[in-house]
């Protein structure tokens, strides 16, 4: 699954790496042989000082400077469905993981490559296990092993974010929900208590449920509470005496994983609630100096991050991190996944400008 060796050509167009990146799948736990070339691709870099943990890359440069910078991005993708290869038409390029955020990682790696001389000590990290559950995640596993290697002033995350800044991110937490009943022949189903009709309450809590939209430093977090998935039955002639359903609150970063729990139990009160994953959110953090110079130099819109990403994990780091990158959102894992060149290209020449001129 890891494919046929690779060797990646930073010399391009970065547009043309973007390519290349996509024509090599990588599917979360299936990143080794991307991983092996983005490593000699790295190493070959005599301003780098290049490291390995798993498949996680990580290099940076050492010039003394006062501040440092941290950028990330994962290099798996969620399985292809026909759209391994990619292509380009009508100013796009198409294909897994363009969005989600192959097109990033490639600008993440040509600027690490360019930048000999930044005007600040730069960390780039290329890690695997973004698309799975939190225990996998190759930044997070970089982070306990090596914790010197993710420190810095300021950390931007290269997920896609429409080519503007998006601030923070939302929490997310999973439980399951279960009502419970009694097992019974179906054909005296008066004696049982079905565990599956209960579960309609669940449903209606959630049906009901107006979500929040939450102003956090002047940015609007809009907030989500959705049944992801529902179990239930024994066989086709028995009363089921259990349904679970799996419910998945977004919640905005003024909260605490604690405080989501708790809100989540609340609205559920009278069934049995289990926590099966959770992931703190992270503020905007806009008042940092290099933030603002950063997003001063830029000049684009600041908007807030509805989705989880690992500027979460700076956060709790106590690093002030941002999401920028290429790509729209609302297309990430989709089948006709797709990023527009345009944003590729602004993008990789705004961190170019700002790592190289502030």
């Amino acid at each position: 699954m890891s494919g046929a060796p690779v060797t990646l050509e930073l010399s391009a167009p970065v547009v043309d790496i973007a390519r290349a990146l996509i024509d090599f799948p990588s599917p979360s736990g299936h990143e080794v042989g991307l991983a092996d070339a983005i490593e000699a691709a790295l190493r070959a870099a005599p301003h780098l000082e290049v490291i390995r943990h798993g498949n996680t890359i990580a290099a940076r440069t050492h010039q003394g400077l006062p501040s440092r910078v941290v950028w990330a991005g994962h290099i798996d993708t969620v399985p292809e469905n026909g759209n391994d290869r990619s292509s380009v038409s009508d100013g796009f390029v198409h294909g897994r993981g363009s969005v989600d955020m192959k097109s990033g990682v490639a600008i993440g790696l040509k600027l690490a490559l360019e930048l000999t001389n930044p005007s600040v000590d730069v960390t780039w990290i290329f890690y695997d296990n973004e698309e799975v559950e939190s225990a996998k995640n190759g930044l997070g596993l970089l982070g306990a092993a090596q914790p010197d290697w993710v420190r810095g002033d300021f950390a931007i995350v290269g997920e896609p974010s429409n080519a503007i800044v998006e601030g923070g991110c939302n929490g997310t937490l999973r439980v399951e929900v279960s009502a419970t009943g009694t097992r019974a022949h179906s054909a005296r189903s008066w004696k049982g208590d079905n565990a599956i009709h209960r579960a309609h309450e669940i449903l209606e809590r959630l049906v009901t449920y107006q979500p929040a939209t939450v102003d956090v430093d002047s940015l609007a977090y809009r907030e989500g509470m959705n049944a992801v998935g529902i179990r239930g039955g024994v066989a086709g002639n028995v009363i089921p005496d259990d349904c679970t359903v799996t419910v998945n609150y977004r919640f905005a970063p003024d909260k605490g994983v604690s405080d989501a729990i708790a809100h989540v139990r609340e609205l559920f009160d009278g069934f049995d609630v289990v926590v099966v994953d959770e992931a703190p959110g992270a503020r905007p953090g806009l008042t940092h100096p290099l933030v603002q110079q950063f997003v001063t130099t830029l000049g684009v819109e600041v908007a807030p991050k509805y989705g989880w990403t690992d500027v979460a994990r700076f956060g709790e780091w106590g690093i002030p991190a941002l999401n920028y990158g290429p790509g729209d959102p609302s297309l990430a894992h989709a089948d006709d996944e797709r990023v527009e060149i345009a944003q590729i290209e602004a993008c990789y020449e705004g961190l170019k400008s700002w790592l190289g001129s502030h």
